[in-house]
């Protein structure tokens, strides 16, 4: 995926202090020395422009939560709704950090048992066949997700892009690690996984009166119901069997 360079990015990232420059320094002390607490951490990785991640920070302040995004220029979007958040509210948001990397050196930024929860919202599908590695849902990912995650550690993963969400089920299903614990091919009408759910696109009004529309005379309408979920659960090993925990 090409994305427009903008000069300014490096810079501004520079300038904002929630912008962890060096990573790897902070490797199995991400609660204590950057957050300066116990909390459990959470990660998104392929954040965009932050929207979801500084929602949820706002929710839970007993929570730390880690924004990856590899491209300046989009990671510049999330810095710039930060700090519309700081001075609109005359503080900042201490339990979010934003990291500019490559998902797949997560291993080498965070520990072994290190997070707690990886979110995965509407990720690059990568859709040849060749690409398929790339994919964050793709069997090399999860290796990399079992060495930082806690035994009973959980990712998220939403698309709305439904050749990535049956290969991701079907990669899935074949794992001896992972188990799927909760699965919609439709969350916006799942009654029980829409539960606090946060959208992470904001629809143009012309969008939802068009798609309300249609919805009113029976035409099938994807665009705004299409959005697929999985909730995922590491499966217990032999000399560790506890009840997986969901929140």
């Amino acid at each position: 995926m090409r994305l427009r360079n903008i000069p300014r990015a490096e810079g501004v990232l520079k300038e904002c202090s929630q912008v962890i420059e060096t990573p790897e320094e902070f490797r199995d002390h991400w609660a204590s020395d950057v957050f300066q607490n116990d909390y459990p951490v959470h990660i998104e990785i392929g954040m965009g422009k932050g929207r979801f991640l500084m929602a949820l920070a706002q929710k839970n302040p007993q929570i730390n939560y880690i924004g990856i995004e590899r491209y300046t220029s989009v990671l510049l979007r999330a810095v710039e709704k930060l700090n519309i958040y700081i001075e609109e509210n005359e503080s900042t948001l201490p339990n979010i950090r934003f990291i500019c990397m490559d998902a797949q050196d997560i291993a080498n930024v965070f520990a072994e048992n290190e997070v707690d929860r990886i979110y995965l919202n509407f990720s690059d599908p990568w859709p040849k066949a060749r690409h398929a590695r790339r994919r964050l849902t793709s069997p090399d990912f999860f290796a990399r997700y079992d060495k930082v995650l806690v035994q009973d550690g959980q990712v998220e993963f939403k698309t709305d892009n439904r050749d990535l969400f049956d290969f991701s089920v079907e990669s899935l299903g074949e794992s001896e690690t992972w188990g799927i614990s909760e699965c919609t091919y439709d969350l916006h009408h799942d009654e029980i996984m829409n539960v606090g759910n946060i959208m992470k696109r904001n629809f143009h009004p012309w969008i939802t009166r068009f798609a309300s529309s249609l919805l009113k005379e029976d035409v099938c309408c994807d665009f705004l119901s299409a959005t697929a979920h999985i909730l995922l659960m590491r499966k217990p090993s032999e000399s560790v069997r506890h009840e997986p925990k969901l929140s």
